[in-house]
């Protein structure tokens, strides 16, 4: 088994945070975006889409996708739960973890890829209108984050879930997209520093 892994992107790191809460190791070996190493003929052939993370199994299949990599791995390691428990549960992670992605994640890597100029040779071509566009609607999506933090301690609830790592992850990328957080979202702020300072988070 090998993960295909990079450090300067966000989804990978999704992956490296759900392994670290999971105590689960796995041999990686990293790709270089900034190279385009993730364009060569040889990782291509792993993973036609040039994306990462990329989880190759012993017998030669080929995962690929962060969250479909962290599915993976909650069957193979079920504890701690990080999808939940009961059919509520894992409907309201699963809820809230689309949620983040779709409306908040997607937004802020739009603003990155559009307007970055370290991304001009990796995002062809990039769009800055697209990139302005999305800019207001990741900061709409914090505001009703913030409301719905008033009310509990994790994003989908009471335990911390894979919903969680999409949210730090998004939010944390917002720092190189240049999307500054908001000074009024105290509940956010609380819920950042709180996941923050889990050891995982440094994965």
């Amino acid at each position: 088994m090998k993960l295909y892994d990079s450090r300067m992107a966000p989804n990978p790191r999704r992956t490296r945070i759900f392994l670290a809460e999971k105590g689960v190791t796995v041999p990686t070996e990293q790709v270089d975006i900034m190279t385009q190493q993730h364009k060569t003929p040889e990782y291509t052939a792993i993973n036609p889409l040039q994306r990462m993370p990329a989880l190759v199994l012993d017998d030669g299949v080929v995962i690929t996708e962060s969250i479909a990599i962290c599915r993976y791995f909650e069957v193979r390691q079920p504890e701690p739960p990080l999808f939940g428990v009961g059919a509520e549960e894992i409907a309201l992670i699963e809820m809230w973890n689309r949620r983040c992605e779709i409306s908040f994640f997607a937004n802020v890597a739009a603003v990155f890829r559009h307007l970055h100029p370290a991304m001009k040779e990796l995002e062809v071509p990039q769009v800055p209108a697209y990139a302005e566009a999305m800019r207001p609607r990741a900061i709409w999506f914090l505001d009703l984050l913030d409301k719905e933090l008033a009310s509990r301690e994790f994003i989908a609830g009471k335990r911390f879930s894979v919903a969680d790592i999409t949210t730090l992850v998004a939010v944390d990328f917002m720092k190189p997209a240049k999307l500054a957080m908001p000074d009024n979202l105290a509940n956010v702020k609380r819920w950042h520093a709180a996941v923050s300072a889990r050891p995982s988070a440094k994965a």
